[in-house]
């Protein structure tokens, strides 16, 4: 079994219509790669840069700056290497590798945004104990548990994918090796893997969202039942951008996930894994980060003092 599926070659089918336009598609998915590497690479940088920002909500904020840069190079670099120089075959180990990275990053972002809903709610709800709560220990612990637990879950998903069978050729109608289109074209053996991609729905997708809903009922409730209304504006603003990125992610994932396998729906499921995997990371932090005014404080602050150390180093110098 081991020799066999090392020699099975998948054929990546990204949409008909981008063999007249390749080199537009290129333009525009290493416009959003860059964008979303750029973009996510300024936050990481201006939060560990910036002492005041030295907090869990942005500690939090950086890791899914990371969780997104992941995202966008799991997937994108191999769509260009397709779009530019027509490399559409991807090996046995080579798909497994992606779908492992792709699942993982899904799972930990899953967990982290949860995390973020309840950071939320103790800062709103129960305030003096926020600092005992989220203290920095807790937090290290919290964030290398949140990565350790989407990596192991992603390797028992690969587990079970590799006890399926396929064809020594096959053709996967996406851009990336994703475990629906691994299912659409696998022979056999996927009862384990329906029994995984169960548990790991139920276990880091549903119970993470609902946990997420529940926190904030709990944080609208408490918004609503105070007097000041420069307070509620404040805690509103506070937790719109997270809500926002938590819509958009599990909208776009739902969307993508939940449509019905049909031939004619090929295009329409292309479209939203694009949406999902390239433009959403691209986003979150336009969405979460950038109108944050601490975060462009901070940004502003180390433009000045970069522009102001580059203007002394290339000043004139005297001996």
């Amino acid at each position: 079994m081991e020799n066999y599926t090392s020699s099975v070659q998948f054929y990546l089918l990204f949409f008909p219509s981008v063999s007249e336009n390749r080199v537009m598609f290129f333009i525009v998915f290493s416009f959003l790669y860059i964008t979303g590497v750029l973009v996510n690479c300024t936050i990481i940088f201006v939060i560990y840069y910036s002492p005041h920002l030295h907090s869990p909500l942005y500690l939090f904020l950086c890791n899914l700056s990371i969780i997104d840069i992941l995202y966008t190079t799991v997937n994108i670099p191999k769509l260009l290497d397709m779009l530019l120089f027509d490399h559409n075959t991807m090996s046995f180990k080579q798909c497994f590798t992606q779908l492992y990275f792709y699942w993982g990053c899904a799972s930990t972002e899953d967990i982290l945004l949860f995390t973020m809903a309840y950071d939320r709610y103790v800062a709103i709800c129960n305030p003096l104990h926020y600092h005992s709560v989220f203290s920095r220990k807790n937090c290290i612990k919290l964030i290398i548990s949140i990565w350790i637990s989407g990596c192991f879950n992603s390797l028992l998903v690969i587990i079970a994918a590799s006890k399926m069978s396929f064809c020594k050729s096959s053709t996967i109608e996406q851009y990336f090796c994703d475990a629906k289109a691994l299912l659409k074209i696998s022979r056999g053996g996927t009862e384990l893997f329906y029994f995984m991609i169960c548990i790991d729905l139920l276990v880091f997708c549903l119970g993470p969202f609902l946990c997420t809903v529940i926190s904030y009922i709990k944080i609208i409730r408490v918004i609503l039942r105070m007097n000041s209304k420069d307070g509620r504006r404040k805690a509103f603003n506070t937790c719109s951008s997270h809500l926002t990125v938590i819509s958009v992610f599990y909208g776009t994932a739902l969307s993508m996930y939940m449509m019905p396998q049909a031939s004619h729906l090929v295009d329409v499921e292309q479209g939203l894994s694009v949406l999902f995997t390239a433009v959403v990371p691209v986003i979150n932090p336009l969405i979460y980060s950038l109108p944050n005014k601490e975060v462009k404080r901070a940004l502003k602050k180390l433009t000045v003092e970069m522009r102001v150390g580059f203007a002394i180093n290339m000043g004139p110098r005297t001996k």
